[in-house]
């Protein structure tokens, strides 16, 4: 029974389609490692089964071997008995002649005897040897069999590997997409963009108070030449000689210092 058992095991994983389980398992990573597991433990057995199984056989061929020795023995002093009785015969000693015939013919018995368990041994033998050469032939197909799933699941580990390698590099290509707004460089491109837009504002309202202060200039000049011919007005000049030669303050440094401007009105010039 264990025979058969063991037997029928060999024939079962020997049979198996490695394609047909890896499309019904969930990973077959993990499934491939397990059958490589079980294939490997039942190899062992199976190698054990075996030799036990030569084993067995090997002491049937020595038993057989052994039965077909005695038998040639046994015929050899069969052989010796009756040339020992024919001679004690010839010599005219009966008595003797036949005491070496029985001897002749318990030889011949016993390899008889030793013949017929050779031969009823043959075909036990001849059982036992096909089954070896069907269990050897099964346990090298299991032994390609794990050759075959060692090589599926290097195969099947680098194409796991290759397509984690992708998926990390696509990750990575897609989270510095900078087409994508979303994205930490659109972000920072937005902030230095701010940045940039802030700068421009203050060089902008810079260069609004330097106008400013020109125009406080121009207005500051304005006044004062307003002041000069006023002051060249009351030292009894007149508008024409003040437009052709601007006259600078007096040695009377109070006359030459600005006043307060008063405020007029248009009406004002119609009463003089």
């Amino acid at each position: 029974m264990v025979k058969q058992s063991i037997f029928g095991r060999i024939g079962q994983l020997a049979r198996a389609n490695i394609n047909a389980l890896l499309d019904q398992a969930e990973d077959p990573q993990k499934m491939l490692d397990q059958m490589v597991r079980d294939y490997t433990n039942n190899i062992a057995e199976a190698e054990s089964a075996v030799a036990q199984t030569i084993g067995n056989l090997r002491m049937l061929q020595d038993d057989y071997n052994e039965d077909i020795k005695n038998a040639q023995d046994w015929g050899n002093k069969a052989l010796a008995a009756s040339r020992k009785a024919d001679e004690f015969r010839a010599a005219g000693n009966t008595v003797d002649a036949q005491k070496f015939d029985d001897l002749a013919k318990v030889a011949l018995q016993r390899q008889i005897s030793s013949e017929n368990e050779a031969k009823a041994s043959e075909p036990n033998i001849q059982s036992q040897e096909a089954v070896v050469e069907q269990l050897k032939t099964g346990l090298n197909q299991m032994k390609g069999k794990l050759g075959e799933l060692s090589s599926k699941r290097n195969e099947l580990v680098a194409r796991a590997k290759t397509a984690q390698a992708q998926s990390q590099v696509n990750d990575a290509l897609g989270s510095i997409n900078i087409l994508d707004p979303t994205s930490e460089v659109g972000r920072f491109e937005d902030k230095i963009r701010r940045e940039e837009a802030k700068v421009r504002g203050q060089q902008e309202l810079a260069a609004s108070s330097l106008d400013s202060q020109f125009n406080s200039l121009e207005d500051l000049g304005e006044q004062t030449e307003v002041e000069a011919r006023l002051a060249a007005l009351k030292a009894g000049g007149s508008p024409a000689a003040i437009n052709a030669s601007p006259a600078t303050p007096a040695a009377n440094p109070v006359a030459a210092a600005p006043a307060a401007t008063p405020v007029v009105n248009e009406d004002d010039f119609k009463n003089l």
